[in-house]
């Protein structure tokens, strides 16, 4: 079972010290990988189904990727989730392949397409349109990162002509991993992706997700260019060596706890971190990383 840890930009780590500290004492202790999540903008006031509180720090995912992979060696670096339909296709995979490339082959796509319309209504994105747009966009970043001649006729974006270079260290690009519970992302999963991302789910919660995915499997061809797909779960709960064992029994590859009290308000943020990195010591040890 791999190993990651989730949210090293946002809450009480959404601080330059703070990111270096965790992202080192992570790849110490022996961690697959450092995941981040994203939001570019909070509703205010917090409205459903706005996950935080509006003045919740939380650092852009590729800002955030591109610093720690400063401070590291070996640590994989994934988004978890980046959301794509609010991004510029074409911008992003050139900061994506930089960051591959400068990392040395460490990046993990991990993309969905939110749920906040406030968000959208921010950017300048029709919230209606965000599921076609993430499709789209996953082929325009594939068609950048692969294609010697890249050209492209979408719905929102369309190039011809063009190049940009470099590709991504990864070859033949970084695995992709899909977010969401929706019948469409399941769907967009078995076209697209080379990883699924559920969030906060028991074991239960993740054995009836993955469910859902053969299910859909068997109703969608899944393109043989395709890694075979790759289960990550952000586990809801206490992780042992047994709930470990208990996930890996049903299928998932990944787990990508997140620390306890690190969106929390608190009038002690060095305390919570101090938290944090015996939560990822403690985790080390009992799992024997």
């Amino acid at each position: 079972m791999k190993i990651g840890l989730y949210g090293i930009n946002l809450g009480v780590l959404a601080d330059r010290e703070a990111m270096l500290r965790i992202a080192r004492t992570a790849e110490a202790a022996n961690f697959e990988s450092l995941w981040t999540g994203e939001h570019v903008v909070f509703v205010d006031p917090q409205v459903p189904p706005s996950p935080l509180i509006p003045d919740t720090p939380l650092i852009d995912t590729v800002t955030a990727l591109a610093f720690v992979a400063g401070a590291t060696e070996r640590i994989r670096l994934a988004s978890g989730i980046l959301l794509l339909s609010q991004r510029n296709p074409v911008l992003l995979a050139k900061e994506l392949a930089g960051l591959d490339v400068l990392s040395g082959g460490r990046l993990i796509l991990g993309v969905g397409v939110g749920s906040v319309p406030g968000e959208f209504e921010a950017i300048g994105v029709p919230f209606e349109e965000r599921g076609a747009r993430t499709t789209e966009h996953i082929e325009v970043i594939r068609t950048l990162w692969t294609s010697e001649q890249p050209e492209f006729e979408g719905d929102f974006t369309t190039f011809s002509g063009i190049q940009s270079r470099p590709f991504p260290y990864q070859k033949p690009h970084p695995p992709i991993t899909i977010g969401g519970y929706s019948p469409a992302a399941r769907r967009r999963t078995i076209r697209q992706g080379d990883g699924w991302y559920g969030f906060m789910l028991d074991v239960e919660g993740a054995a009836a997700a993955i469910q859902s995915l053969e299910e859909t499997a068997k109703e969608v061809e899944r393109p043989a260019n395709l890694r075979p797909l790759e289960i990550t779960i952000t586990p809801r709960g206490r992780l042992d060596r047994e709930t470990v064992e208990r996930f890996a029994e049903i299928g998932v590859h990944r787990l990508v706890p997140m620390p306890r009290g690190i969106m929390a308000p608190t009038g002690d943020p060095e305390g919570v971190r101090n938290e944090i990195h015996a939560f990822v010591e403690r985790l080390a040890e009992t799992l024997e990383l």
